[in-house]
């Protein structure tokens, strides 16, 4: 018997949310689109220059963000990950206690240090770009591992953040071999285009022989196969896992269930934020397949909800909208 639907881990950023426009992004010389990792000093001295502007804060990270959404629908979510014992640490584990999610900080003394933050910042075009600085995460390691918790979920889901740091990278190799060894399911998001354009290699070895299901927008999906051919990324993505979800933004996604490539249609949405999206979708997926849904099934819960998403700011949506997406989805899959 599983206790848990999902067993993620991640790092533990407290998200800080700000609005801005392209200029002041180019006028504080940071690079728009992607996810750029900071020493604590240069994010600070960007914090500093963003007095007047209002900043919104929630615990994150990409792994967090999905763990939170298969709570959010129903499912029964655990996450490992590192915080400090700092004011912000504290936040992370009340914020994600009241999301629903267990968690390893419960068991685990935070430690010294500072809790990591994320800078997401939101332009007109609804694009999100982000800076990081991981603090106490990039320790992460494989005494955040709960093995009891691998050992009773249905899925093992990896961020793929965690490859930039070696002792982080050892430990997702870790909960991937533990949950194989157990004859359980594991599933890998790619993360960020920069993640797949540096660190290619080392997500490679987070893969191994093939994971379960594997989490890619089609730029990282591109990328990863070295192709500008959806075509051909798909043929190689069929080589990385056994089933594989494609998100592409305005036009919807695609879904490999194993068998074959389904289609799945976008919402039409005024977009306003695009944090979180793929995070989400990711989250009703593996919602979706965990608890009696089909591939395509699960795939329409993850658009809407995506598209719910990006309509309005937050890395989230409330608990009482998931569910009623859910009760539409099933009464019109």
């Amino acid at each position: 018997m599983t206790k848990y639907d999902v067993y993620g881990i991640g790092n533990a950023l407290v998200d800080v949310e700000c609005e801005v426009s392209p200029e002041l992004l180019r006028k504080l010389g940071i690079d728009k689109g992607v996810m750029t990792l900071l020493e604590e000093a240069e994010q600070q001295r960007i914090i500093k220059s963003l007095e007047g502007h209002p900043l919104k804060r929630g615990c994150g990270g990409s792994a967090a963000n999905t763990l939170i959404a298969v709570s959010q629908f129903g499912g029964k979510a655990c996450y490992s990950c590192k915080v400090a014992n700092d004011e912000p640490g504290q936040f992370y584990l009340e914020d994600l206690t009241r999301c629903g999610v267990e968690t390893n900080l419960h068991q685990h003394q935070p430690e010294a240090g500072v809790t990591g933050k994320c800078l997401v910042f939101v332009t007109p075009d609804a694009d999100r770009t982000m800076n990081t600085f991981l603090g106490i995460s990039g320790n992460f390691s494989e005494a955040e591992l709960l093995p009891d918790a691998i050992a009773s979920s249905k899925y093992t889901y990896i961020e793929g953040y965690l490859v930039t740091s070696p002792a982080a990278r050892a430990a997702a190799i870790k909960a991937r071999d533990m949950a194989q060894t157990a004859g359980l399911k594991v599933s890998l998001t790619l993360s960020d285009f920069n993640m797949v354009s540096f660190f290619k290699e080392g997500l490679l070895e987070m893969i191994g022989s093939g994971v379960d299901l594997l989490f890619a927008n089609e730029s990282e999906a591109l990328k990863m196969a070295e192709t500008e051919d959806m075509s051909a990324a798909i043929d190689h993505m069929k080589t990385l896992a056994k089933c594989f979800a494609i998100t592409r933004g305005s036009q919807g996604s695609l879904i490999y269930d194993g068998q074959q490539v389904l289609e799945i249609a976008a919402v039409p949405v005024q977009a306003v934020d695009t944090v979180g999206a793929g995070d989400i979708y990711a989250g009703a997926v593996l919602y979706g397949i965990t608890n009696g849904m089909s591939y395509a099934e699960a795939g329409h819960l993850g658009s809407v909800a995506a598209a719910k998403l990006v309509a309005s700011l937050g890395p989230r949506l409330a608990t009482d909208v998931t569910h009623s997406l859910l009760a539409e989805a099933k009464t019109n899959p």
